[in-house]
């Protein structure tokens, strides 16, 4: 079952580089904005001023996590590496320092020998948070007055985040979900989400580490030129780790473009082949 698994993860990835060079130059028409700044020779400027809305730093736009030079591995539109945290959310810890509990040992492990939850990118199923940001794929943010959107483009699916000062809600009376419930506020220029209400089906990155229905994901966005975003991101999940930890990594605008629409189970042959 695992080898079907993997399989099946395997020719998802080889499908999606064999079109990724077409999709760099059809990912959508190229419809420049008239209010990006530009260089003289008609680039966008990504180090310009930041744009606002009623005062706050606008988010708007399609952005994708930035990365160092290309080297092997599974690319989007803007052709970056893979995040470290994309594979491993605890990159950022030595392999003896990882702060798993032994319940959040035991789900790795398991997920890792395909016995455990099902890996989402597998089986077309949501990335979650923060994996969705993670991953070498466009996502597009619309900031609007009482709400905020995150588009993504894999699987075609949204989040919603709600600005409108509502507080989060007791964990018990929210039905877990992939996504959970979001609710976000502003620290000066620092976009601050917090979300809980997760369901314990989903993975924080392509490795296999889980996470129980008590996680908490507080990120912070904050726009620091037209085209960068620095993201923090705090998880906290005493079931599956012994302490909350912060990831820290970039998201960069691509302009002059959108999101399309990313249907993971399209001309799907693979169910047909699985042995029953």
């Amino acid at each position: 079952m695992f080898m079907m698994m993997a399989m099946r993860h395997y020719v998802r990835i080889a499908t999606f580089l064999a079109g990724a060079s077409l999709w760099v130059q059809a990912q959508w028409l190229n419809n420049p904005d008239p209010k990006a700044p530009r260089t003289a020779d008609g680039r966008v400027n990504m180090t310009g001023p930041v744009p606002r809305v009623g005062g706050k730093p606008d988010l708007s736009g399609v952005w994708q996590i930035e990365a160092g030079p290309r080297g092997p591995g599974l690319y989007g539109l803007g052709e970056s590496t893979n995040s470290p945290f994309f594979g491993n959310i605890l990159a950022g810890f030595k392999p003896d320092e990882q702060p798993m509990t032994p319940a959040g040992a035991e789900m790795f492990r398991k997920n890792r020998q395909g016995t455990g939850t099902k890996n989402p990118q597998s089986y077309c199923l949501p990335d979650g948070v923060p994996h969705g940001i993670l991953l070498p794929e466009p996502f597009k943010i619309v900031q609007m007055p009482v709400e905020t959107m995150f588009l993504y483009e894999v699987e075609t699916i949204y989040r919603q985040i709600y600005t409108d000062g509502r507080k989060l809600p007791n964990p018990d009376d929210v039905r877990p979900t992939w996504y959970g419930y979001s609710v976000g506020s502003w620290d000066g220029d620092t976009f601050v989400v917090d979300t809980l209400g997760f369901n314990d089906l989903g993975w924080l990155d392509a490795g296999g580490h889980g996470h129980s229905e008590d996680l908490r994901v507080q990120e912070r966005f904050t726009r620091r030129d037209f085209g960068h975003i620095d993201v923090a991101v705090t998880i906290t999940d005493p079931k599956t780790f012994t302490k909350s930890f912060t990831i820290n990594f970039v998201e960069k605008l691509l302009p002059d473009t959108d999101v399309f629409e990313h249907i993971c189970l399209e001309d799907e042959k693979d169910v047909a082949h699985t042995p029953k």
